[in-house]
């Protein structure tokens, strides 16, 4: 039997039926060279789409980002990954020739916002309004297929 690799990937609704970014599959174990496709859904019309890798040791990084339809960008670590965006509700993720140090969970997010956001997605609360942030209530929100909504806009503009 030869080596697998496993990526886990983060599957839960925002909480919301009518408002939710999903991926699919849930969790998915490969042979080292095979294709992987994770597809990206999201349903609140959002021009921006995310997919970001989580590793416990490196903590999210930015895989690749799309601004709109056909408008897709690398992102810090886009290597080994594609993606496209052919569809507003749709930026599936794709690894050509799955490989071990691929191993790890994929999260896509959406957001209506031209704002970056690979610094504050592991924010919480409090420190987002130290950091300037607006109140995490009001105001656009990026929200993540693993069901967490955080404000995308600085206090002022």
């Amino acid at each position: 039997m030869g080596t697998r690799l496993l990526c886990a990937f983060c599957f839960l609704g925002v909480g919301l039926v009518d408002a939710q970014v999903t991926q699919t599959p849930r969790y998915l174990v490969k042979r080292r060279g095979e294709k992987v496709v994770i597809e990206c859904v999201q349903n609140m019309d959002h021009e921006r789409m995310f997919w970001y890798q989580q590793d416990p040791a490196l903590g999210l990084r930015l895989l690749h980002f799309s601004i709109d339809v056909g408008m897709v960008e690398e992102g810090d670590v886009p290597h080994g990954y594609s993606v496209s965006r052919k569809k507003k509700e749709s930026f599936p993720l794709t690894l050509e020739s799955a490989t071990t140090n691929q191993t790890s969970v994929y999260l896509c997010t959406s957001s209506e916002s031209t704002a970056r956001h690979g610094h504050i997605l592991s924010a919480q609360k409090g420190q987002m309004q130290e950091a300037g942030w607006g109140d995490p209530e009001s105001g656009p929100k990026l929200c993540c297929s693993c069901g967490t909504c955080v404000p995308i806009r600085k206090k002022g503009r």
